[in-house]
């Protein structure tokens, strides 16, 4: 066998083993597609895809948990994957909710820098949610702890609601950090319209877990659903 039919040999091999891979990945796809949607025909499915390294496809329904499904179809866990790295848990879910987030330019946010900045928090908020506006209150004390806190649109009764059209006159307005401000302490904010993200930060929200307000990203990927004061939002970051 020449040194040139060889390589030709192994090229064409390594080719049919790629296209029967791809074959077989389409096919679990498949399977798991069709197995999600007739047990759960309320939801729709967003996204399938596989996780190499569990062997799960990660299934994201829209406005509805996270499935995790065996690549034939008949099992699921609904909840975050952990993997266990040594002694340690790494929340795998949650890390990938956080790329989606990070994904997104400060631009589309309101955002409350801090001087000298040592992390950041991304918070889910409603102008109408009482947590919400306790919350909002802290902000100076996390500012000056080097935190930045920036904020994305989630009213909670959902795109059309009074808190949406608020949301989107905030984000509309010549100055969104003050009107946040103001409207978290009951000022009513004239209607302002433009081409905004509140919609789309709001279906981020559901796609990513959040079911009330605040909810709280923190740099590390931690979720946390739900009020903390300053102090202790401080040391969940580890400052």
């Amino acid at each position: 066998m020449t040194k040139s039919f060889r390589t030709s040999f192994l090229v064409t091999a390594m080719s049919v083993f790629l296209l029967s891979l791809s074959n077989s990945l389409f096919a679990d796809q498949s399977s798991v597609l069709s197995s999600v949607q007739a047990a759960l025909p309320q939801y729709e499915v967003e996204s399938a895809e596989l996780h190499q390294e569990a062997g799960l496809y990660v299934v994201v329904l829209k406005n509805g948990p996270t499935l995790h499904v065996t690549q034939d179809g008949k099992y699921f866990v609904a909840g975050d994957l952990y993997r266990i790295d040594n002694t340690k848990l790494e929340n795998v879910t949650e890390k990938a909710k956080l790329t989606k987030i990070e994904a997104l330019p400060e631009s589309q946010m309101i955002v409350y820098k801090a001087k000298n900045e040592k992390a950041h928090i991304t918070v889910f908020t409603d102008v109408d949610c009482g947590y919400c506006r306790m919350l909002h209150k802290e902000v100076p004390k996390l500012n000056e702890a080097g935190v930045t806190v920036r904020y994305l649109a989630y009213p909670r009764a959902g795109i059309g609601s009074e808190a949406y059209r608020k949301m989107v006159s905030i984000w509309c307005s010549a100055d969104p950090k003050e009107w946040l401000t103001q409207v978290k302490l009951g000022t009513e904010i004239p209607e302002n319209k433009c081409v905004n993200p509140v919609a789309d930060q709001y279906k981020l929200g559901n796609e990513v877990g959040v079911r009330g307000t605040p909810s709280i990203v923190l740099d590390n990927g931690s979720f946390l659903p739900g009020y903390l004061p300053a102090a202790e939002l401080v040391k969940e970051l580890g400052l």
